[in-house]
């Protein structure tokens, strides 16, 4: 089996020596080849080029970040010919092993929080075959594995980005501080602005925020799961939550249902979508806008499709 390791060599919670370790253990299982990354973007460039090569593997060792990068660079390929199968048997398959801060695709797909652990697990899977095939978000032309946000939401993920630049390490209480202080001293929370449209639906307007989910958790605060929206799953279409208005009384309950042990987040101002297909978020205004955790500027519209069976990964 040919492989290729794409490494982020700035990924939080590893060093050079444990990624030989990691080098070491994959090769005794795949021939494998290692990329490193040298830029914002370039985990896309070089996954692509993995596709088009023909291997069967690539392994991320990063944040969500990189995933992100690469799972971009896998599904805008145009890989060798193969006779037969799902879309997703076209390419190569994915195993993430966990470098960044939270981790939360990997996570998700029931590995460890810990790289070395997530990668005995992920050579387990390798030495039986075990993987799965998973469903994607697109968002306008890009993908993403498991969340995006529009609004609120987005700005801090924003905000943090601003901080870990100026040195600041991620940690929960920092993401915590940036959601207080985007809520209070950076929201416009008394005029609602996006609107949401699906195909033969009515449009629903005067929204806040919005946070997508294609799989859950959205994230995680340490150990502890956040989810607005629990039965996202990446065997079903998207799920959505987006809030009406950022009234004080309302968000702080919101959140206690969302950082509850069985989240289930309702009320007035909350919009809740399961197994969404394709919708589109309008803003009168740009919305700062992220996906899978990285900040991506601000949009006034973004058009979100559900990509059912999109990839195979190791799990």
């Amino acid at each position: 089996m040919r492989a290729v390791l794409v490494v982020n060599p700035k990924a939080t919670t590893t060093s050079e020596r444990s990624r030989d370790v990691l080098v070491r253990a994959l090769r005794s299982e795949v021939d494998l080849a290692v990329r490193y990354t040298r830029r914002r973007g370039h985990a896309t460039d070089l996954a692509r080029e993995a596709a088009e090569e023909g291997v069967d593997l690539v392994v991320t060792l990063g944040g969500d970040g990189t995933v992100n990068e690469v799972v971009n660079g896998l599904m805008t390929a145009d890989p060798p010919t193969v006779t037969g199968g799902t879309s997703a048997d076209r390419l190569p398959a994915l195993a993430t092993v966990p470098g960044g801060s939270t981790n939360v695709f990997a996570r998700a797909l029931g590995l460890p929080r810990e790289w070395p652990d997530g990668t005995s697990m992920i050579l387990e899977g390798l030495r039986l075959g075990r993987s799965r095939t998973i469903g994607l978000g697109r968002a306008d032309d890009r993908y993403f594995t498991f969340c995006a946000g529009f609004g609120l939401d987005a700005a801090v993920v924003h905000r943090v980005e601003m901080a870990r630049k100026r040195g600041r390490v991620s940690t929960p209480s920092l993401y915590l501080r940036a959601a207080v202080n985007q809520y209070f001293l950076g929201s416009d929370r008394r005029h609602p602005m996006i609107r949401l449209e699906r195909p033969g639906e009515e449009s629903e307007g005067e929204l806040a925020t919005a946070i997508i989910q294609n799989t859950a958790p959205w994230t995680y605060l340490g150990e502890r799961e956040i989810n607005p929206n629990p039965d996202a799953s990446f065997d079903l279409g998207l799920d959505v939550m987006a809030l009406r208005q950022l009234k004080v009384a309302s968000t702080s309950r919101t959140v206690t249902q969302m950082f509850s042990r069985q989240p289930d987040p309702r009320g007035r101002q909350v919009l809740r979508l399961h197994d969404v297909a394709e919708f589109t978020l309008v803003a009168a205004r740009p919305q700062a806008f992220q996906l899978d955790g990285d900040y991506l500027g601000e949009r006034e519209k973004v058009r979100f499709i559900s990509v059912p069976a999109a990839l195979r990964v190791i799990c």
